[in-house]
């Protein structure tokens, strides 16, 4: 366990460079360059360009939007089978976990979090001039386990744990019971224990969410996404589930109008057809385990994965920095991690066949 606190200004999330900084400096077309690296979905729903237009037409534009998002929160609710006063919104999950870092963690107060993780928490905790005790997961060999028993001891002073499940960045699902064990044992700490941050961004490729415990841990908070599964990274719609009395007072710190009208209106369309994720989830699902064979045909360990991305185990971080200048050069972006326990792994999300085929053709044989 390591305990940080913010010391000066706290740096932002920082992703991999822009494509037109890629394309400089690789002598590359902008347009041929493909984002392994952000998790996001190669696919968008049918007719969405149509739909963009129909609602640009049709909203008041040039007018505030509904600080209710009523049309987006009873969406929500019907889809995650939750009533609408347990919903928070925001733009993207980003800022939902932000919400509630700037609720429920005070300055000089602590959060606890598995390791590795998402970077956004220690980000977001620091931000809040907060200390963050990290927990290490086990070994990398063993599926990054979660250390039970030391996240309830760490969360006993604790004012917020943060876990992901299915997990970025090991892409790794917990087996059925097990957080919800872990929430009782939380919930019987002195206080109730800590609020509790489920990240679900890639719950649909994996298990059943939590979100129906809400009113049995009134200190859960669960967060979902419409990035992944939907396809609407760039339209910036999260949301949260959590028990009334929490929710109002997150409520309190949302910003009035941080997604757009036409982001609102869209999401709620798109998550009132789930048809689409569904079919979209079944084809990264199948894609993804051909990736997965084919990579270790030629020789690559790839773990086995519950989200729409894949580790690539590269041994070293020299190994795993030359495969990442590989791909660069052929236009393709790999997440990389130059510190930390995943210092010799990559993270690639799954897209198209085609644009996959790409990334095996410039991965080659493992030497």
């Amino acid at each position: 366990m390591t305990v940080d606190a913010v010391r000066g200004v706290t740096p932002g999330y920082q992703w991999e460079d822009s494509d037109a900084e890629i394309a400089a400096a690789y002598g590359l077309d902008p347009a041929s360059i493909v984002r392994f690296d952000t998790n996001t979905s190669p696919r968008v729903p049918p007719g969405l360009d149509a739909l963009i237009a129909t609602e640009s037409a049709r909203l008041p534009l040039n007018e505030y939007p509904d600080a209710t998002y009523a049309a987006l929160t009873g969406a929500i609710a019907e889809l995650m089978r939750v009533p609408v006063d347990r919903i928070v919104v925001g733009a993207g999950a980003d800022e939902v976990l932000d919400i509630v870092a700037k609720t429920c963690l005070p300055p000089g107060g602590l959060a606890v979090m598995p390791s590795p993780a998402y970077a956004m928490y220690r980000v977001l905790t620091l931000q809040r001039a907060a200390r963050l005790a990290e927990v290490p997961r086990g070994p990398g060999d063993a599926g990054f386990p979660l250390d039970l028993d030391a996240i309830v001891r760490e969360s006993s002073t604790a004012d917020m744990l943060w876990l992901c499940d299915p997990d970025n960045p090991t892409a790794t699902v917990q087996p059925p019971g097990v957080l919800e064990d872990l929430l009782r044992r939380l919930s019987d700490l002195p206080g109730g224990g800590p609020v509790v941050v489920i990240d679900e961004a890639y719950r649909e490729f994996a298990g059943e969410t939590l979100a129906g415990e809400v009113g049995r841990f009134p200190r859960l908070v669960v967060v979902r996404t419409a990035s992944k599964a939907y396809g609407l990274a760039g339209m910036r719609v999260g949301w949260g589930v959590g028990d009334e009395p929490l929710v109002r007072r997150l409520s309190a710190v949302r910003p009035p109008g941080s997604i757009s009208s036409l982001s609102a209106e869209v999401a709620a369309r798109v998550l009132s057809q789930p048809g689409f994720a569904a079919a979209n989830v079944d084809a990264l699902i199948h894609e993804r385990e051909r990736l997965r064979a084919a990579l270790c045909a030629r020789g690559w360990t790839v773990p086995s994965s519950a989200t729409n991305f894949v580790l690539l185990a590269c041994g070293t971080s020299e190994a795993a920095d030359a495969a990442a200048q590989r791909l660069l050069r052929a236009g393709l972006v790999p997440r990389t991690f130059r510190r930390g326990r995943l210092h010799s792994y990559l993270r690639l999300t799954v897209r198209t066949p085609e644009q996959d085929d790409r990334l095996i053709a410039a991965l080659g044989d493992r030497a």
